[in-house]
Formats: structure tokens, sequence, C-alpha cells
């Protein structure tokens, strides 16, 4: 992870703030938007990572995807593929691919052709082998499919002809259209790496990117900022703004300093919401997340390697406080992985008791009766899922000490936190889960599956073959009903181990300007610009501007085929 921030950090050049008379901030103005983000991206490839800051920054801007998500009732509809086909026994599923898509030209890459089957297989081909020649680049570690089993499932993939590609499965797997539609299932490009090969420097797919979406890349300053312009040749209608920037800031306040002073139009996870809603000229948005906030126990390391530990704690913290002080109200108390929302959530679940007693006599019984010293490590970033882990923090060390723990904080700056939560250096920590997609399996894989400890997303560290097999079970029907009893059975042995403690799921906010219109946010994945426009001149309005602001003039091309998903 560090050697792919390394590489990030020399991509571009240092930005230049460049005057402009009126006439040219009237058309930055309308024709641009800028997005105040709270973190860097560790890549510019979402297959590296499962970080929802990076996934915001990359995957709906730069690329797409073989499928996609649409519409409340979140059905699936075609995207690069214009079509699908799924055989009776599920082991078989054929892609048909739309023609005339183009990948993006920057001043690193010209392409010669539009998308063909031959990207679809690299893009694939470069997870699943690991004798492909860019498996290993950036340390072949792809999590989300790795957390999946997606080795296990694809025995094949198939060049049927220039415009068809044909998965094959070693079994019926009911979630693997689901998780083709993720923002991890980017389609990149093949001729874009043939390139690379030569002027050896492969490392650069990953951080000069080059995809379909409807942004590519322009320029990226770590910690400060990320340009993109429109990609005038999108195989839809071209995005509505010309140019797209991320400016960088970590600080809720400073966000929120800047969106007021209209320095930005659109920011990440905004505080003082009342403040917000007092301004006629911001609007505050909000979406019902699948998402679940968590405390977690390094299973690995003593005293949490015994589940008694764990269970003591779970009935030490007052989780009803924790709502009211970290989330104001804008939560819902977790009782389990699932939030409500999912058609796989068990009504039988219990609330947690809150039971200091009872918390103390298994410390006893457990050989804890002095209690202990333990560190908890708390995320330096907002997410949705946990607007303020350092307070957090500080509640349930407020909590355990009344049983006789005394908790360390700890916090890194948020790559380093992440990079050494995989390392596995903690005791204990506090972080969540935003869901890919609506499938209850993007919970219970990906969070504590014993593949998923390998990948870097359990961390955790605990695996249970009993649980993993359940977990197998519900994937190998497409039996709603039959699915639910096995999540059921898998929730009653989470409940019974504690590897975490669920604590709350949340709404994802965001504020903007009421000139700023569009969808940004989901229940579930990462952001999206594509449809967003903005109308009218902010007054006082900081335009950042590049050292070139000539926007590529290309021919648009859009195939007419329909979009029908045979599914």
């Amino acid at each position: 992870m560090n050697n792919v921030t390394n590489l990030l950090s020399s991509c571009l050049g240092a930005l230049l703030l460049l005057g402009c008379n009126n006439e040219s901030i009237v058309s930055l103005s309308e024709h641009s938007v800028i997005y105040c983000a709270e973190g860097s991206p560790e890549t510019f490839n979402p297959q590296l990572v499962t970080s929802g800051t990076t996934i915001d920054a990359t995957s709906n801007q730069l690329y797409d995807r073989l499928i996609a998500y649409k519409g409340k009732e979140n059905k699936l509809v075609p995207a690069l593929a214009k079509s699908w086909h799924v055989t009776r026994d599920g082991k078989k599923v054929t892609f048909y691919l739309r023609k005339n898509v183009a990948f993006h030209q920057t001043e690193y890459f010209t392409p010669s052709r539009f998308l063909n089957a031959d990207d679809v297989m690299f893009s694939f081909n470069r997870i699943l082998d690991s004798q492909h020649p860019f498996h290993w680049v950036s340390g072949g570690n792809y999590p989300f499919f790795q957390n999946i089993g997606l080795n296990d499932l694809i025995e094949d993939v198939e060049k049927i002809n220039e415009y068809t590609v044909r998965f094959h499965l070693s079994h019926a797997d009911s979630s693997f259209l689901a998780n083709l539609a993720t923002d991890f299932a980017i389609i990149l490009s093949a001729e874009y790496a043939q390139q690379l090969m030569q002027q050896k420097v492969k490392a650069n797919i990953d951080t000069f990117p080059i995809g379909t979406g409807p942004f590519k890349l322009k320029e990226y300053r770590v910690g400060s900022l990320i340009r993109f312009y429109r990609h005038e040749q999108y195989w839809q209608p071209p995005a509505q703004i010309e140019q797209l920037v991320y400016d960088i800031t970590p600080s809720n306040t400073g966000r929120l300093t800047k969106l007021l002073a209209k320095e930005c139009d659109v920011t990440a996870y905004p505080i003082a919401h009342e403040k917000i809603t007092q301004h006629k000229d911001l609007t505050l948005e909000a979406v019902t997340a699948l998402n679940v906030g968590y405390f977690g126990f390094n299973v690995n390391k003593p005293p949490f390697d015994n589940k008694l530990v764990r269970q003591a704690v779970s009935y030490a913290i007052n989780k009803q406080v924790l709502l009211d002080a970290v989330y104001q109200g804008k939560a819902e108390l977790a009782n389990s992985l699932l939030p409500k929302t999912s058609w796989a959530y068990n009504e039988n679940v219990q609330e947690q008791e809150f039971n200091p007693i009872l918390a103390k006599s298994l410390l006893e019984v457990a050989g804890y009766a002095q209690g202990f010293s333990m560190d908890l490590w708390a995320m330096p970033v907002q997410r949705p899922y946990n607007p303020n882990a350092i307070t957090m923090a500080k509640l349930i060390q407020a909590d355990l000490k009344n049983i006789g723990i005394k908790v360390t904080i700890v916090s890194y700056e948020w790559n380093a936190f992440l990079h050494r939560l995989q390392l596995g250096e903690h005791q204990s920590f506090l972080l969540g889960w935003s869901a890919d997609h609506p499938d209850p399996d993007n919970f219970f894989s990906p969070m504590l599956s014993c593949s998923a400890t390998q990948t870097g997303s359990n961390t955790t560290f605990w695996c249970n073959q009993e649980y993993d097999d359940i977990i197998q079970k519900a994937l190998q029907t497409t039996n709603t009903k039959v699915r639910k009893k096995h999540y059921a059975q898998a929730m009653k042995i989470l409940a019974q181990e504690v590897p975490l403690i669920p604590i709350a799921h949340s709404k994802r906010y965001q504020a903007r300007g009421n000139n700023v219109t569009g969808q940004v946010l989901a229940p579930f994945g990462g952001i999206n610009f594509y449809p967003v426009a903005k109308n009218g001149v902010l007054q006082n309005n900081r335009i950042i501007e590049s050292d070139d602001d000539d926007f590529d003039e290309v021919e648009h091309h859009n195939d007419s085929d329909t979009e029908v998903g045979e599914n």
C-alpha cells in the first residue's frame, strides 16, 4: 500500500492557481464542481482496495463495469455489456459487449481501438491468474475478490469473439452477478497495459488510470487535490460538468468552512447539520445506507483470543450512549451485522444487553478478575458508519474502566491505520463496513470469512469453519427462504463468538449548494458525479484552475443497441 502511495505522490506536477477574467470565472463556475473530500485515495485502481475513500475517488468517476445497479429496486441493468445470459445450471454466464466504447485519451495514452473482449479478459485474468504479468503489480492483493473466493468460483474466462465473453463457474453462485456490478469489478484497457509493459512501467496502470468512465484523470496532488476532465467520448451522453475537482480536506471543520465560504460545491460527511440547514442556499442530503459500525477484536492477540473476554467487553459497553453521543440520533442501534432494511435480517435477534455486573463475572471466569490493559485503535477519518471514532473510543474507555480494564486510545493517519490493521499490530479497533451491493453475502464474506483474514478486510483475524460452511451453503441456492435460514445460523455463531460488536447502522450525509443538481449518494457503493449538473454562478466561489484549461474535443460515440439484460 505504501508503494502505491509513493507512486501516486510522483504522478503530477505542482498546481498552478491562475487569475481569470470574469468571463472565464463564469464559464468555469457553471461547468465545474468542487468536491471537498475527506482523504486521499490509496490508489487509482479500485480492484486493489476496499477503502471507501478510494472507491469514492475512483470507481464511478473513471471506470465502468459489465453490469450495474439502477433505481430504488436495485435492479441489475446492462452497462459495458449490452446483455447477458445465464445457463439453467448457473455455471456459465455469457456477456455480450457493447460496441464503440472508447477508453480515455490522455497525455500519457492514446487508444487505437474501442473496448473489446480482450479488455474484459485482461481485467479479470489479472486478478485470477497468479502468473499473469500484471497480477503482482502493486502487491498482488485484490481483497474484495479474494474475500468472495472468486478464484475458486471462476474456472475460466473464455473469449467467444471480439464482443462476447463467457465465464465458466465451478458451481452456481447466487451473488455472482451482484459482485460483478460492484465498484471493484472495473474494466481496464489491455492495450494500455501492453504499452506500459513495453515502456517497463507496469505499475502506472494503477497510478495513471485509463478507463471508460465519464471522467478522466488530469492531475493529482497527494493530500491536496484530484482534477478530472470530462470524457468527451463517453459511451453514454457526456457528463454535464466539464471539470470535477476533489479538494482533499481531512478536517471536518475545514470542509464545513469551505462549504460555507462557497469554496466547494459539495462536501463529504458534513458536521453541524443544523448550521447547514439554516443557510437557504445549501441543501443537506441523506440516504439510508447499508452499513455497520463496529468495535472489533484481534482474536490472535491475548486477551481477545478468549471469547469470554470478548463477551465480557460486549456486555460492558453502553451502546445507546454511543448512539446518542456519536451519531446524535442519525443512526439506529445494531444488533447484528445486517441492517433491518436487508431481506436477510433476522427479527429474532435479541438486543445486546448492557450489564456491567455480568461483564465482571465473565472476566473472572476468564481469569482476569483484576482486569487488564489494552489498546483501542480509533480511525482518524469520518465515515458514515462512524462519524467520530475518537469520541466513541473515549466513551468505550470510560465504560471499560468500570470493569477494571484500562484502555489506551491509538490513532494513525488513515492509510497507515489501514495498513497496520492488515498487519495485525492492533488489539482492538473501531471500524465499519459499507455494503458494495444489496446481497447480504457482502456483509458476511468480506468482513468475517476465513479467506478475508488473508486479504486484509477481516482484521479481527477470526476464522470459523462452521461459519464459512454456512455462508457457502447460502450462496449455492437462489431460494431466498433457505438463504435467510442459513444467514440466521451464521448470525447465531457470531453472537456466541463475538469477533466484533455491531454498534450502529447509520445514514450517509452530504451537503451541497442548491445550484448543484443530480444524485451523488447511493445506499451502497461509492459516490457518482456523472449525473451531476450545476446551474447558475456561485458568488465568491473559488476556482482552482489548471495550467491547461483546454478541454479535448473528441467525437462522441454511442451505439444504439437495446439495453436488455437476459438474466
